[in-house]
C-alpha cells in the first residue's frame, strides 16, 4: 500500500517528494472538474524527481475520442510518466473499451503504464458507474484501474462506496493481477478502512495540504504524517483487524510450493498462487507477505476458495510466513 499524492506545480511535487510520497501524480484541478496538467510542467517535475521515483499523468475526464486520447496518452511515455490515467465519466462502456485499447496500443514500446479510472460519483453526473470498473480495466487491458470521485461538495468516497463494497473491487482486480488505487478526497480519519480495503495504491491531496485546505498546496510535513499512519497499519503497529487464522501441524512428503513475495504487491502474490495451484499438484504453498496488510487479504483470498490456513508466524526477517493447504476442488 503505497502512498500518491496529486500535485499542480513544481513547489508542490517537491514537497510530496520530500515528504515520502511513493508517487507524485501530475493532474489539472482547476481544468472542469479534473484534467491534465501541461506537458511542460510534467517534463519538468519528471526532471527534478529521482528516476526511482514513480511520476504519473492524471488525463482526467477524457473526450469520446480514442484517437485524441491515445495522442495524449503516448505524450505521457514520451514524458517517462510512470503510468497515465484515463478516466471516464458520460462515456457509453464500448466507447470507453475502444479508447482504452487504442491507448493501449500507443504505449507499445514504452515501459508507461495504462491505468483505467472511473468515478464512484458518476452516477451524479448520468455517467458510467464504478462498479464496472474491473471488468473495463480486463476488456481495456489495462495494468491497473482508480476509483475516484469528482465531486467538491464535501463528500468524498465512502459516501458512493461502503467499506466492504470497495474491498470486494479491490480484491477482484488483486485476482487479476492488476495494481488497484482508490481515491477521493480521502481524510486522515479514512485510514483505517484504506488499511482494511488496502488497495495497492491510495491517492490523496486535501489530506496532505497546509492545514488540511486543497488550496493551500501540498505540504511535506502533511504526507510524511500521512504516509507514517499507512506505514503503522502495514507493520501491524496500529491494529485495524481482530482476525486468528486457524493452525495445524500437517506435514507433507511432495507438492510444497515456496513463494518469496518480499517486494512484490498483493496482487501479484495472488496471482503466482492461483497460477501455482492451477498448473499442478500443489499441496501446500509457504508464503513469505511483505507486510502484515497482505495477511488480511491473503485470509479472504483463502476463505473465497476453501483454502485452509495451517500456521501463520514471522520469518527471521520479521515478514509474515504463512502455510496453506489448497483447495482443489
Amino acid at each position: 500500500m503505497i502512498l500518491m499524492v496529486s500535485v499542480q506545480n513544481l513547489k508542490e511535487a517537491i514537497e510530496a517528494h520530500q515528504g515520502g510520497a511513493d508517487i507524485v501524480d501530475v493532474k489539472n484541478l482547476q481544468e472542469a472538474l479534473v484534467g491534465s496538467g501541461h506537458p511542460k510542467l510534467v517534463a519538468e517535475i519528471r526532471s527534478k524527481i529521482p528516476d526511482e521515483k514513480h511520476v504519473s499523468v492524471t488525463l482526467g475526464v477524457v473526450p469520446n475520442q480514442a484517437g485524441t486520447v491515445a495522442m495524449a496518452v503516448y505524450s505521457a511515455a514520451a514524458l517517462n510518466a510512470t503510468s497515465v490515467k484515463v478516466g471516464f465519466m458520460k462515456t457509453d462502456y464500448d466507447m470507453a473499451v475502444d479508447i482504452l485499447l487504442q491507448s493501449k496500443e500507443a504505449l507499445k514500446g514504452s515501459e508507461t503504464k495504462l491505468i483505467g479510472s472511473l468515478f464512484a460519483d458518476n452516477p451524479l453526473y448520468d455517467g458510467l458507474e464504478a462498479n464496472r470498473m474491473v471488468q473495463l480495466a480486463k476488456d481495456g487491458k489495462c495494468d491497473g484501474f482508480l476509483i475516484d470521485t469528482l465531486t467538491k461538495d464535501g463528500r468524498n468516497l465512502f459516501d458512493f462506496f461502503t467499506e466492504d463494497q470497495l474491498k470486494e473491487i479491490i480484491f477482484q482486480g488483486k485476482e487479476l493481477g492488476m495494481s488497484t488505487a482508490i481515491s477521493g478526497h480521502l481524510r486522515m480519519e479514512d485510514v483505517d478502512e484504506l488499511a482494511r480495503i488496502n488497495p495497492d495504491i491510495i491517492g490523496v491531496r486535501g489530506a496532505v495540504c497546509a492545514s488540511g485546505d486543497r488550496n493551500e498546496g501540498v505540504a511535506r510535513k502533511s504526507v510524511a504524517i500521512f504516509k507514517g499512519e499507512l506505514d503503522k497499519r502495514m507493520s501491524g503497529e496500529v491494529s485495524v483487524f481482530d482476525v486468528s487464522p486457524s493452525s495445524a501441524t500437517n506435514s507433507f512428503d511432495n507438492g510444497w510450493v515456496f513463494i518469496d513475495g518480499r517486494g512484490m504487491s498483493c496482487a501479484g502474490i495472488i496471482a503466482q498462487m492461483n497460477t501455482k495451484i492451477e498448473s499442478s499438484e500443489v499441496s501446500v504453498l509457504e508464503i513469505i507477505l511483505p507486510d502484515l496488510l497482505s495477511v488480511y487479504d491473503l485470509i479472504v483470498w483463502a476463505e473465497k476458495g476453501n483454502h485452509r490456513i495451517l500456521t501463520r508466524k514471522e520469518d527471521p526477517d520479521g515478514l509474515p510466513r504463512i502455510l496453506i493447504e489448497p483447495s482443489h476442488s
